[in-house]
């Protein structure tokens, strides 16, 4: 509930800094976080005043009437502990961390109840459909040629693979032609002096790269039970991720030379925008059919080969 209220803030904010509203936050964002008028700054409270406050709606709604909101808090946590992580770290690193003052505290609690959270969430009792024991042993005898909605989600992690381990090069300045070329004519914001896209790549590459793979691994062998909680939790944390990243790139707040350019508007938002949407089939199939994720049958055909 408290944190409802503060989403409120955020849209005044938000709305505020556009001009669609009066700016009744001016003097806190010019005396506390002024990084918050950066256009990162606006895309995380617009997400958090409308995608947030929805979720907290929902989980207090669950809550009330002695529900599980076990999948929606998990995707809020992935939300705000990815906008967290690379908010943070941005604010200090970026052209506004000679700028910090007291009110950067105000971000903690932020960072710190999500993990808190956590550990409540994961102690609720998983909401998966129940499936037989002949349904689990079916799935998983299933070659991955069998599975053709598995087989184009592979696909997909293979190519968010690359492209993660690409732009992570290309914010470590890579010298190479391709990387050269993206930033200049493709991405420019990645050189943004905010370095909040440069802490996202960064942040993509260390945590986001080893997900995929590990995804790859757990849709090629059956009985990884961890997947359909962790698939909510990256989908929540790439969609907001990439929002940010997207809305950002494009804002009247971002400088004109860190704009994505027009002749490349098109085809960068729509890998942008894939790169976002396949998460969240990742996480549907999961919760959708997760016989395949089971450790029941997994067990029982390790005896077998014993």
């Amino acid at each position: 509930m408290v944190f409802s209220f503060t989403a409120g803030f955020d849209l005044i904010i938000a709305l505020g800094e556009d001009g669609i509203m009066s700016n009744i936050m001016g003097f806190y964002m010019k005396e506390g976080e002024r990084y918050l008028s950066t256009a990162y700054g606006i895309m995380i409270c617009y997400w958090d005043a409308i995608v947030h406050f929805a979720l907290y709606l929902l989980m207090i709604a669950a809550i009330a009437e002695r529900k599980s909101y076990r999948h929606v808090g998990l995707y809020w946590f992935g939300s705000i502990a990815m906008s967290m992580i690379v908010f943070l770290p941005g604010n200090v690193v970026g052209k506004y961390g000679t700028e910090i003052r007291p009110a950067f505290l105000l971000n903690v609690p932020y960072l710190l109840i999500p993990f808190w959270a956590l550990t409540r969430i994961f102690a609720q009792p998983k909401t998966l459909p129940i499936v037989t024991a002949d349904k689990v042993s079916e799935e998983q005898l299933k070659s991955v040629f069998q599975r053709p909605l598995d087989l184009g989600l592979m696909g997909f992690l293979l190519f968010a693979a690359g492209f993660t381990l690409f732009r992570g090069l290309v914010v470590l300045d890579c010298p190479a032609d391709a990387c050269f070329n993206y930033i200049h004519q493709q991405e420019p914001s990645l050189h943004d002096p905010v370095a909040y896209p440069k802490v996202q790549m960064l942040v993509y590459l260390f945590y986001v790269l080893p997900y995929f793979c590990l995804c790859l691994y757990g849709l090629l062998f059956p009985g990884c039970s961890w997947m359909p909680d962790w698939a909510v939790v990256f989908a929540g944390a790439i969609a907001q991720a990439q929002f940010s990243h997207i809305g950002s790139s494009l804002h009247s707040h971002t400088p004109f030379p860190y704009r994505t350019p027009e002749g490349a508007w098109w085809p960068v938002v729509l890998l942008n925008v894939a790169y976002a949407v396949g998460p969240q089939l990742l996480a549907y199939r999961c919760l959708r059919n997760p016989a395949f994720f089971s450790l029941v049958a997994a067990r029982d055909e390790d005896k077998k080969k014993q």
